[in-house]
């Protein structure tokens, strides 16, 4: 491949084998073609490597990258995104399945709307075996014109999975790269909303897989969730407090590095005031899995008519 994409999808993963193959194919059968797919496996010890080289003779647009040593899941993520050379970016997970049109919804709403830095789709959590447990509404103000506005969404909100977004490359380079602490994602996602609004496609196109294996579901605490970020967390110099001090400064930092107006930086020192004195609201930690759900008869579809069907190829 020599041409240069649109859009790159970062795709960091260790021992992904049961799922692996299933979310390459929805990525590969998407009605928007001009990406390239960086799959960078973090020294995996079962048969994720297997798949990915097979997938990458299939199809000219993967690259596969194996790191010598497992250097940690954030630090995954922000390697694969140097790796990338797309003016748009995504990453993507090794166990989420994607609709159809997810990526070409969200070209054509950073298209549209220039202003726009980030845009993703309604979503729904399926289960091990991809049978949808619940829509979720997305409730946040990140659409909003006002930096402040859509800082406080996202300290006091809910999070959704805007992380997994479709993003404009040059902003992503502007802020910091994603951290280990604990909620580290909250801080990345929220300094992003800083430059600009996102837009949320009003369609069910994103299915977050939620199993036993899944990272969040195997490192219950705090201090696990972090080694798994990034292994060099494991000693006795971060223990829990300073993980959580790096959470609320990780927010104090991203207003000092946003491009804000005086009088919008001290709207968002305020809402951090708040959120901090109050200690957030019940369930402004919560993942989207864990949200209350709208009315599952809402969905009159099944994943396998949204997503595309298995061994995508492309010469």
């Amino acid at each position: 491949m020599t041409a240069r994409p649109r859009l790159s999808i970062g795709l960091p993963v260790y021992n992904g084998e049961e799922y692996l193959a299933e979310s390459l194919d929805a990525l590969l059968g998407q009605t928007y073609e001009d990406f390239e797919l960086v799959i960078s496996d973090n020294a995996s010890t079962d048969g994720t490597q297997d798949i990915s080289r097979r997938y990458a003779e299939k199809d000219s647009r993967i690259r596969y990258i194996r790191l010598p040593r497992n250097i940690g899941a954030a630090p995954n993520h922000n390697y694969v995104f140097t790796e990338c050379r797309g003016e748009l970016f995504k990453w993507a997970s090794h166990d989420d399945l994607y609709a159809r049109d997810l990526l070409r919804r969200c070209v054509e709403a950073l298209d549209e709307r220039p202003d726009v830095i980030l845009a993703h789709a309604d979503q729904a959590v399926i289960d091990e075996d991809g049978q949808v447990k619940v829509p979720y509404e997305y409730t946040l103000a990140t659409a909003s014109p006002s930096a402040p506005e859509r800082f406080r969404s996202m300290l006091f909100e809910p999070g959704g999975d805007d992380f997994y977004g479709v993003m404009r490359a040059d902003v992503l380079r502007r802020v910091k790269p994603h951290d280990s602490y604990h909620h580290a994602d909250r801080t990345f996602v929220s300094e992003i909303g800083l430059h600009g609004p996102f837009h949320q496609v009003p369609e069910l196109l994103y299915f977050r897989r939620d199993h036993p294996t899944r990272a969040e579901r195997a490192n219950p605490s705090k201090r696990s969730r972090c080694v798994n970020l990034d292994p060099r967390r494991a000693g006795l110099l971060h223990p829990t407090p300073r993980l959580l001090a790096e959470y609320v400064w990780g927010f104090v930092s991203a207003i000092q590095r946003a491009p804000l107006s005086a009088a919008d930086r001290r709207a968002c020192y305020g809402h951090l005031a708040a959120w901090a004195t109050s200690r957030a609201r019940p369930g402004a930690g919560e993942r989207v899995e864990d949200r209350t759900p709208v009315d599952p008869a809402r969905l009159t579809v099944s994943v396998d008519d949204l997503v595309a069907g298995r061994e995508g190829r492309r010469a």
